[in-house]
């Protein structure tokens, strides 16, 4: 079987695992965890509090520091209300695509990677080739945040990452940072008809969300004079708000779902600082007046690090001379690179398939794109065993 048949039969068994981020990962990890045992991998299992959820950590080659880290994410977004025409969980070939949920989000890169991970245990590898697939990427690299954990409290120190995020094999040396949070607003609740007597919380909200607005656009003026990204200032941004039960009744609860786009940290550092110096010296107070247990409280989903471009990259090099790439590009989604970078790792971002697909019904992945991708991997494995 050539290695482009054995990718595609390995991402048919990942796609009918339907590894939604609200659901277990575990028979994916341990699907991939037997085919990395069979090729001679050594594995390392490490569950989520709950037990339902497993990052894998598999390593072919030496024992040591400076390994290769070949990443990918095994969770998906939901399907539901989504017009597919075909079922999302099976592996549907039309037109030199194949189609199914996470074919390109990113199951196409991690069947590349198993399907590869027999070349690589043949031969004798010159550095560590590490095998690093996580969970609930989509909602808040959680998984990839303990696996950084777990490596550098094991003593673990791979000198490069390379995830496999849809790129169209593009090199990819940057993205912003992606911060998430959640504002809960509690009130007072009363007849529409007295507003003096309660505590809105909605309306409370609201200038809560005037504030970030405000924020949003002194970001702009914070714009570094080299920033490449597009727009070039971090941003924010509301995604949703949530309150009241009727026109007429003054509302006791709202919550607020917002994120920010750091260019850099400085910049979430004094959107957060202006923030609860207006909710402790303004909002809160004003709460207060009219009801002593109302309250303003911030939760943070998730922080995850940008992927900074710097001057010099092993990661980005090695990238270009797999691909034949000579420039190095941002993007405005996020990844988990970022995570790697902040353990000390040379990260890039390169993989198959088209962000245009990810996240939308009838996803699906150019079969030339899996090919474009193991034909990488193959001069990777040359450089390796060189």
């Amino acid at each position: 079987m050539s290695e482009l048949d054995h990718t595609r039969e390995i991402l048919s068994h990942l796609v009918a695992f339907p590894t939604v981020s609200s659901d277990s990962n575990l028979q994916l990890i341990t699907y991939a965890g037997d085919l990395l045992s069979s090729a001679g991998a050594r594995l390392s299992v490490s569950l989520d509090p709950s037990g339902a959820k497993a990052n894998l950590f598999a390593t072919i080659g030496p024992e040591g520091d400076g390994g290769i880290v070949l990443s990918g994410h095994s969770d998906v977004v939901p399907v539901e209300g989504q017009d597919w025409t075909s079922d999302p969980f099976e592996l549907t070939e039309r037109d030199g695509r194949l189609y199914g949920r996470g074919t390109c989000d990113m199951k196409g890169f991690i069947a590349a990677s198993l399907a590869m991970a027999p070349r690589f245990a043949a031969s004798k590898l010159h550095r560590p080739l590490h095998f690093a697939f996580t969970y609930d990427e989509e909602i808040g690299c959680m998984g990839a945040r303990a696996l950084v954990g777990e490596l550098r409290k094991a003593g673990v120190r791979p000198s490069v990452a390379t995830v496999g995020e849809l790129t169209m094999m593009g090199a990819i040396e940057g993205h912003k940072g992606c911060f998430e949070y959640t504002t809960e607003f509690t009130g007072l609740e009363g007849h529409g008809s007295q507003p003096d007597k309660g505590v809105n919380a909605i309306e409370y909200a609201v200038r809560y969300i005037a504030r970030l607005m405000e924020l949003g656009e002194d970001l702009k003026a914070r714009t570094p004079e080299d920033s490449r990204f597009t727009p070039p200032w971090t941003t924010v941004q509301v995604g949703r708000i949530a309150g009241g039960n009727a026109r007429n009744t003054i509302p006791g609860q709202c919550a607020v779902e917002w994120e920010m786009r750091p260019v850099h940290l400085d910049d979430s550092d004094h959107v957060k600082r202006e923030l609860s110096a207006y909710v402790d010296g303004v909002l809160r107070p004003a709460m207060r007046k009219v009801c002593a247990h109302a309250d303003i409280v911030m939760t943070t989903i998730g922080e995850v690090e940008g992927l900074l471009p710097v001057t010099e990259s092993e990661a980005r090099d090695i990238v270009f001379e797999l691909t034949g790439a000579h420039e190095a590009e941002l993007v405005a989604f996020g990844t988990e690179a970022g995570l790697f970078q902040s353990m000390g790792m040379s990260a890039v971002i390169c993989g198959p398939g088209s962000i245009a697909q990810a996240h939308k019904p009838d996803e699906f992945i150019a079969i030339e794109q899996l090919d474009t991708c193991l034909t990488m991997l193959g001069k990777l494995h040359a450089k390796m065993a060189a």
